[in-house]
């Protein structure tokens, strides 16, 4: 397929800058998920997001097929990362979608298995459907070799949920961290109104928001206006994180 950064007449980045590196940048970096719409897209990546998410299950009602997620990839600068979301997809379909659309990261919704998603030829996210405290270091153990795990709030149909989940927990249980661990995506119920905090207090690598940015009743429509009120406030945060001392357990 035709190169994005050709596509689109942007930059490329530094070819000896790996995905692993790029998803590594300086933390919290953004994803925007559930795109859809071609005009969403290109102000998703004018306002800075550094990840974008196409929804490959046709069960949502943001998915997308492969054939528009690839038009839609056309339009992302090689600096950002397009992530495929999946829900029990076979090896092959998984690997059509990153061969035909052109994805950086494949993420995983459903009841894949640690092997499953080891079948990718690209880095993984997986997703975690947080219950309890412990729900994260059971997922480190599990799936140590994802390159993240996307934490969000646990609810019965596949999929994020839209809602928070108790952010303490993040930091009531003790988990090992560093350079080779998967990185922390917070998800679930994320908005202009709450990241802020969420970021103060939990220190994530990354933050994912879908529902929070888009237009009321609307899921396939995002909001301009939410979305650049979301990206001021992760500034804010980042600003605020640097000069502040992180957070302490509750059992502390």
């Amino acid at each position: 397929m035709v190169s994005p950064s050709v596509a689109n007449g942007s930059s490329a980045v530094d070819p000896d800058t790996s995905l692993a590196d790029r998803a590594r940048g300086p933390a919290p970096r953004v994803k925007f998920c559930g795109l859809v719409d071609p005009a969403d897209v290109d102000a998703a990546v004018a306002l800075g997001a550094d990840a974008l998410g196409f929804v490959l299950w046709p069960g949502s009602p943001r998915a997308v097929s492969m054939e528009a997620a690839g038009q839609l990839r056309l339009r992302v600068p090689s600096s950002v990362l397009a992530v495929g979301l999946f829900v029990n997809a076979s090896a092959g379909e998984v690997a059509a979608a990153i061969e035909h659309i052109g994805l950086d990261v494949a993420q995983f919704h459903g009841d894949e298995t640690p092997e499953d998603c080891e079948h990718s030829s690209i880095p993984w996210w997986r997703a975690v459907s947080m219950r309890e405290a412990a729900d994260l270091p059971r997922a480190l153990a599990r799936f140590p070799r994802a390159q993240a795990l996307v934490l969000d709030a646990f609810c019965e149909q596949y999929g994020g949920s839209g809602k928070t989940f108790n952010w303490q927990w993040l930091l009531d249980e003790p988990v090992e961290s560093g350079a080779g661990s998967p990185l922390r995506v917070l998800s679930g119920g994320l908005n202009p109104a709450n990241v802020r905090h969420a970021i103060e207090l939990v220190r994530p690598d990354w933050v994912d928001v879908s529902t929070g940015i888009q237009v009321d009743g609307v899921p396939r429509r995002k909001s301009l206006a939410r979305m650049e009120e979301f990206m001021a406030e992760v500034r804010a945060a980042q600003c605020a994180v640097l000069s502040a001392p992180k957070p302490r357990s509750a059992n502390t």
